[in-house]
């Protein structure tokens, strides 16, 4: 990969990470919003999910608009706006304003998650696509922790407004980055449908396609996995006796795994091929939850006995979600904005079900959550052997 290849997939990696960062950057301090504006807790816990409804749902918008419009102008608007809340929440006065700006927020990172998906489309082919999305997949391991380590920091040493005004300042360097260093899409020409229409139109097209709604389901359901665990192991893990100082040194177990295995992905993906990866994920993630389900069973209740099983799992679905992601905007090229922001509605829907649930059932030991969990994982292995069934349906096209 040349200097400049390498210096374009830095960039998409950067506008693809930003909206993660805004996400998760202000974690730390949501313990002390309520105390800190007069709100109580449930109010604050609105800024987290007001940000992630918007997130997910304006990808829908996002996504046909940049197919339409070009994906450069769509991405500057949404950094703007993003930029813009940003200011806003530094600013804010009292809980209510914060959630609004963290709504406004989710709604601006949004068109970076959807736009970079569909440039990876645009500008590389093949395994190469496979790879790039390997290398997004290790930085969206990374982002959460890292920013939730520089939000703690920033909050103690000046002040929780201060990450906003880093996702501020972050945003116009992701502005400039975009303007500067990315390409300009090809628009298409001629006589078009109103934008509604034309948005319709790219999501029923997308609905005809097996192929696609298989990728969209293993995208929903392997991120369902992984929020439930996201959600379930605090509990699991209050329950062995590990406080809150101890419990992210456990889970983020997992996430390192998982970028190891999207590190693999990009060096294996070229002589193992898409499927083999895909089905190798799977089976890894499938053993690893029937592991733990059997040492649940068997009385294993140790930290260790928990998230030893779940390396598998990590690995696992880094082998996986790159050549998912791959095929997602690979299906119809032509729609791969509109594609890109189905399989990030996927993701954040699907996933925010599967922490919903975690909190229906107890957790007095780990057979619950790794059942759940299980459920998941089995219905997405169920979509993956119904997208490799049918040959020529599967492959993205070119």
């Amino acid at each position: 990969m040349t200097g400049s290849r390498r210096g374009l997939v830095a960039n998409l990696l950067g506008q693809l990470a930003f909206g993660l960062l805004a996400m998760t950057l202000c974690i730390p301090s949501m313990q002390e919003w309520g105390a800190l504006l007069g709100g109580p807790q449930a109010s604050v816990q609105l800024t987290f999910s007001g940000f992630v409804v918007a997130y997910g749902g304006l990808q829908l918008v996002y996504g046909p608009l940049s197919d339409r419009l070009g994906r450069k102008p769509v991405l500057l608007a949404g950094l703007a706006l993003a930029g813009l809340a940003s200011v806003g929440a530094a600013f804010a006065p009292s809980l209510p304003w914060l959630i609004a700006a963290r709504v406004l927020q989710g709604a601006g990172c949004a068109a970076g998650m959807v736009v970079g998906r569909a440039l990876v489309q645009d500008l590389f082919e093949g395994p190469e696509r496979t790879r790039v999305m390997a290398f997004v997949g290790m930085t969206m391991g990374l982002c959460p922790p890292l920013a939730t380590i520089v939000g703690g920091q920033l909050h103690v040493r000046l002040g929780w407004q201060a990450n906003f005004v880093l996702v501020a300042a972050l945003a116009l360097l992701a502005g400039l980055a975009a303007w500067r260093g990315l390409p300009a899409t090809a628009v298409k020409t001629g006589t078009r449908p109103a934008w509604w229409p034309a948005m319709r139109s790219a999501y029923a097209r997308l609905a005809r396609e097996p192929a696609f709604l298989c990728y969209a389901a293993i995208l929903g359901f392997t991120t369902a996995t992984f929020y439930a665990f996201l959600a379930g192991a605090p509990l699991v893990l209050g329950r062995q006796g590990v406080g809150p100082a101890g419990v992210g040194v456990y889970i983020m177990s997992i996430p390192l795994a998982y970028i190891v295995g999207n590190y693999l992905t990009s060096r294996w993906v070229r002589g193992a091929g898409e499927r083999s990866m895909m089905r190798l994920g799977q089976g890894l993630t499938l053993a690893g939850l029937l592991l733990l389900v059997a040492g649940g069973l068997a009385g294993l209740n140790s930290p260790l006995a928990f998230v030893a099983p779940l390396v598998l799992l990590g690995i696992g679905h880094g082998f996986l979600m790159p050549p998912t992601l791959a095929g997602t905007v690979g299906v119809v090229p032509a729609l791969a904005g509109a594609a890109a922001a189905v399989g990030g509605v996927a993701q954040q829907f699907m996933g925010a079900f599967g922490g919903f649930v975690v909190g229906l059932v107890p957790h007095d030991d780990v057979v619950n959550l790794a059942g759940l969990m299980l459920v998941f994982a089995l219905a997405g292995a169920a979509a993956q052997a119904a997208l490799h069934r049918g040959p020529g349906r599967t492959a993205p096209q070119a």
